[in-house]
C-alpha cells in the first residue's frame, strides 16, 4: 500500500520558520513529481510548490516565492518544504502528494496524498 506521511507542522510566530517533511513508501519515489498543497478552513486546496523527479526543476506559487524552498532526497524517499518568513495567511493544513512527471501544481493529476500536517501562524 502506498503511504504518504507529512510531519513537521506546528505553531509558529509570524516571521518564523518551519520545515515540513514528507516520507513516501510503497512507490518508486523518483518516478514521481512531488508537490506541496495547502488548505485553510473554508478555502479550496491550493498548490504551493512542486519539484520534478530528481529535483532539477521547481515551481512556487506567487504567494510563497522567495520564502519557501522545496527539495527532495530520493535516497530517503523524502520531500521537504522549508518555510521562512511565515505569515498568518500561510496557516493551513499542508499536504504532500505524488503525481506524474510534469504535473506540477495541477492538483487533479496527483495520485497519492498524505493526511496533512497542520501549520498555525500567530501574529
Amino acid at each position: 500500500q502506498v503511504q504518504v506521511v507529512e510531519s513537521g507542522g506546528g505553531l509558529v510566530q509570524a516571521g518564523g520558520s518551519l520545515r515540513l517533511s514528507c516520507t513516501a513508501s510503497g512507490l518508486t519515489f523518483d518516478d514521481y513529481n512531488m508537490g506541496w498543497f495547502r488548505q485553510a478552513p473554508g478555502k479550496e486546496r491550493e498548490g504551493v510548490s512542486c519539484i520534478s523527479r530528481i529535483g532539477g526543476s521547481t515551481y512556487y506559487a506567487d504567494s510563497v516565492k522567495g520564502r519557501f524552498t522545496i527539495s527532495r532526497d530520493n535516497a530517503k524517499n523524502t520531500l521537504y518544504l522549508q518555510m521562512n518568513s511565515l505569515k498568518p495567511e500561510d496557516a493551513a493544513m499542508y499536504y504532500c502528494a505524488a503525481g506524474p512527471p510534469g504535473a506540477c501544481l495541477a492538483l487533479h493529476l496527483y495520485k497519492y496524498w498524505g493526511q496533512g500536517t497542520q501549520v498555525t501562524v500567530s501574529s
